[in-house]
């Protein structure tokens, strides 16, 4: 089932259980999904596009919310915190702390890199590895952390 589909079967559930918060969250997902379609492109939005589509509302929601926060706006926060759950539902599971550590070491290991230098050559490997797995400050924290140590 494509995103749009799981889309417009979750709007309808949420207009059912007069849930408003998802309903917005759900609409920005679809609205996405439409500029994206209408983008002239001409090609159909493949499951990665869907992916990184979701992983940037979710950078969006997360940025925001970190200023909303150190400004003290409760309740724009909440908001920026609910859009991101319902966004964060959508999206595959994210690697945690310690799966990261393990698949950049993997990558180093395999590339043979030890000088942090050489940084770019694993970030772009992690991130075609590790695409839609973890996001990409994720990733360039932790591959320079395993560089200069």
């Amino acid at each position: 089932m494509s995103l749009e589909l799981k889309v417009n079967e979750e709007i309808k559930n949420a207009m059912r259980a007069k849930d408003e918060a998802t309903l917005r969250s759900l609409r920005a997902i679809k609205a996405a999904i439409l500029i994206e379609k209408t983008s002239g492109s001409g090609t159909e939005i493949s499951e990665a596009d869907e992916i990184k589509m979701l992983q940037k509302m979710a950078k969006q929601r997360r940025d925001s919310l970190d200023i909303f926060v150190k400004q003290n706006r409760e309740d724009l926060a909440i908001k920026e915190r609910e859009e991101l759950t319902v966004i964060e539902r959508f999206l595959p599971q994210q690697m945690n702390t310690e799966e990261l550590s393990i698949e950049i070491k993997t990558i180093i290991a395999e590339m043979g890199i030890t000088n942090p230098a050489e940084m770019g050559k694993v970030m772009g490997a992690a991130n075609k590895k590790l695409a839609g797995k973890t996001d990409g400050k994720a990733i360039s924290e932790m591959v320079k952390q395993l560089l200069s140590s």
